[in-house]
């Protein structure tokens, strides 16, 4: 590996160490190198703290050798005035010769102004390095920015044979596992590592899920529920409990208080729903059932991965798994515990 994209690897490495606490910000990591040496790294660790090249330039122990260093990021130095000073500032004013860059922002108050600032400082300035691992890596800001939607990730557990639930006797609740006990604690961490979980109004009357990850050590995402003609009273659910952010996708005009919201979207289809979550500021959603929101926003095309979980018993009956659509590309496969993993992007 070259060396800039050794350093470059350490700064995603180092921002991956962000994920699910970021958010809305990118995931940035940041190293500074001092004559083949690194002499400081950092990571924006929470959004409204500080940022990557603030972290890393500060834990330089010796001051004097930024005049004769690299500093390596993987998103572009902002240079606005939001939660914190300007980053490229920062760098000017540090006299650093030299920034390698792997990927510009998106984001209208940066988009390319880092870079002007910093070559009208007289930095020499690298860019697009490990860019491709760069743009996987902020998937989910990038996705927002500019497709004005959230990230989309569609998550099911089947059986061996292809359903994700049992056929139910009428009026049966609770939730069915397919999945071993233990693939809980990585489901939770996937919800922690988005901003939104969304189902239908079917499978919170049928499972009353928590939809939080207390499985896992984690921030809980702010939960959706798609309730079109409201017909469940949610003080007798568990996502009605108000110990999360919480909105209720409906029709219906009904007056909001704390962390229970009642909100109304232009319609239905899976891509009106989509824009209000975009106007609530909402980077990423996992929407894990039922099998009807699951299938409209296959057929509506709206996704950018798919996750399913497969269980190993086999059930016989009940209700089928969606059809994984023929424009979802193998991204990995794995074992976790009993249960086969399989991740698809959209191609």
């Amino acid at each position: 590996m070259l060396t800039d994209e050794k350093y470059m690897q350490r700064c995603i490495e180092l921002a991956r160490l962000g994920i699910g606490y970021a958010a809305p910000n990118p995931m940035v990591g940041s190293v500074v190198v001092h004559e083949g040496k690194i002499i400081g790294e950092g990571y924006h660790e929470r959004c409204g703290e500080a940022h990557a090249e603030v972290n890393a330039i500060g834990s330089v122990k010796d001051k004097s050798l930024l005049k004769s260093s690299t500093i390596y990021v993987n998103l572009e130095p902002c240079a606005h005035f939001g939660k914190t000073p300007p980053c490229a500032d920062l760098i000017v004013a540090s006299a650093i010769p030299k920034v390698v860059i792997g990927t510009i922002d998106p984001y209208a108050e940066v988009a390319g102004k880092g870079i002007k600032k910093l070559k009208a400082a007289g930095i020499e300035v690298t860019v697009n390095v490990l860019q491709k691992e760069c743009l996987d890596l902020n998937r989910r800001f990038f996705t927002f920015h500019e497709k004005k939607r959230p990230y989309v990730i569609l998550k099911w557990a089947q059986s061996a044979d292809g359903f994700i639930d049992k056929l139910r006797t009428p009026g049966e609740k609770g939730i069915y596992w397919i999945t071993a006990p233990e693939t809980r604690t990585l489901v939770h961490k996937w919800r922690h590592e988005e901003a939104g979980i969304m189902v239908g109004r079917y499978t919170v009357k049928t499972d009353n899920p928590s939809l939080n990850c207390r499985d896992y050590d984690g921030v809980s995402p702010t939960r959706f529920v798609i309730d079109q003609k409201m017909r469940l009273d949610y003080a007798a659910f568990n996502v009605g409990d108000r110990n999360v952010q919480t909105y209720i996708l409906t029709e219906k005009e009904i007056t909001s208080s704390g962390q229970l919201q009642f909100v109304q979207p232009k319609s239905f289809a899976p891509k009106d729903i989509m824009t209000k979550l975009y106007d609530l500021a909402i980077q990423s959603v996992i929407i894990e059932g039922g099998a009807y929101t699951l299938n409209s926003f296959l057929k509506s095309d709206i996704f950018d991965e798919i996750r399913i979980l497969t269980g190993r018993t086999n059930l016989d009956k009940g209700t089928i798994a969606p059809t994984l659509p023929k424009n979802a590309v193998s991204k990995d496969q794995f074992k976790y515990g009993k249960d086969l993993i399989n991740i698809y992007r959209h191609d």
